[in-house]
């Protein structure tokens, strides 16, 4: 008789849980439409009155700090872009750069994560099946990057590249030649400032609070990717607005729009990320209070080619 009604709760258990989860997933849905609506006026209004500042043109949808109003404003000035996009470091994919893109305007995209658990969330979703997406689970390395675009289709010219990946980002956007974005969005370290060229070295199994506790260790600085751009063929227009992420311009377009020097764009990053060894933030917001952290621990020095400390890079 225990057994039977045991067995008799768990399937009153599954049919609730399953009505409340189809409940929860549809309110979800509702507010991603609202979302998207509320991006479609935004769109219109900057059409209307676009800004020659770049980052006042940004918005936020599905992104993390306005990068939806700033890859619209791009794309708006170059109609002849291919529609399709590559992004990886997406986790589940409900902060970022590219979803807008896909659920508004359908473009085709290969999204890229480590994590298992992040890949499987993204394919129970509606839009998945709605849209041209391909969802990777894979851990990225400068080593099997061109593979992983190879082996799922995308090769040669694709409308934008958005990497954010908190490691090697230098490293494994220097390694990419098998597509040809005609936009880059690339994430760098604000801590790491204006003038030095630098990233952490490269290890293929970074992971960027194994690096060190405070999670403020990682990626490039905005001129070490400024310069790699450049030699790969891309000018960079501008920041976001907290100015965390750079958005470039392969050089046969971007006559289009004002470029930027990197004294131009940069500004302090105000957001406070730092945390304890325990993983509680510790609201640190002075850049030599950060920096003092990490003092003992080398980045690459990409003028010299060697690796120093960050007290003899900025604190000497």
């Amino acid at each position: 008789m225990k057994k039977i009604f045991k067995a008799l709760m768990k399937k009153i258990m599954r049919i609730f849980l399953g009505e409340v989860l189809d409940h929860q997933f549809a309110l979800n849905e509702k507010i991603e439409n609202l979302q998207i609506s509320i991006g479609e006026l935004h769109q219109k209004l900057n059409q209307n009155f676009p800004s020659r500042n770049f980052a006042e043109n940004g918005y936020k949808v599905f992104s993390q700090w306005n990068e939806d109003g700033l890859i619209q404003y791009l794309i708006s000035q170059i109609p002849e872009i291919p529609k399709s996009y590559i992004e990886f470091g997406v986790e589940n994919y409900s902060e970022s750069n590219t979803r807008y893109l896909m659920m508004n305007q359908h473009w085709k995209g290969l999204i890229i994560d480590g994590s298992k658990q992040n890949i499987g969330y993204v394919k129970r979703q509606n839009y998945y099946w709605q849209n041209s997406l391909t969802a990777v689970n894979q851990f990225i390395d400068k080593d099997n990057i061109n593979q992983i675009f190879e082996s799922n289709g995308f090769t040669g010219q694709i409308g934008i590249l958005s990497i954010d990946i908190d490691g090697n980002d230098y490293w494994v956007l220097n390694s990419i030649h098998s597509v040809s974005p005609v936009i880059i969005i690339l994430e760098f370290n604000n801590l790491f400032g204006k003038e030095k060229k630098v990233t952490i070295p490269y290890d293929d199994k970074f992971y960027r609070f194994n690096s060190h506790f405070s999670g403020l260790f990682y990626g490039a600085s905005l001129p070490a990717l400024t310069d790699l751009c450049a030699k790969k063929g891309y000018d960079l227009v501008g920041t976001n607005n907290i100015c965390n992420n750079a958005f470039f311009v392969r050089k046969d377009f971007s006559s289009r729009f004002q470029l930027r020097s990197v004294s131009e764009v940069f500004m302090d990053n105000p957001s406070r990320e730092s945390r304890d060894k325990n993983g509680n933030l510790t609201y640190l917001s002075a850049r030599e209070e950060q920096l003092r952290l990490l003092a003992e621990l080398s980045l690459v020095n990409l003028e010299t080619g060697k690796e120093e400390t960050i007290k003899d890079l900025y604190l000497s």
